[in-house]
């Protein structure tokens, strides 16, 4: 079985692990009602995709 020789340094630990954080992920304003959403995405909130209305906005209450 491996075993290590060394024990391993928390600086070469910590180095491994600095791409293990997750990804912010981007979000804009809809240009229709300002809700935020992601970018590439139907607004949830109106319906609205690149200055058009694409599928018709449900109330919430």
């Amino acid at each position: 079985m491996a075993v290590p020789k060394r024990k391993t340094t928390p600086s070469r630990r910590n180095m491994r692990r600095s791409h293990h954080a997750l990804p912010v992920t981007g979000s804009i304003e809809c240009s229709n009602c300002g809700e935020v959403k992601l970018p590439h995405h139907v607004c949830s909130a109106c319906g609205h995709y690149d200055g058009r209305e694409v599928v018709e906005a449900t109330e919430t209450f």
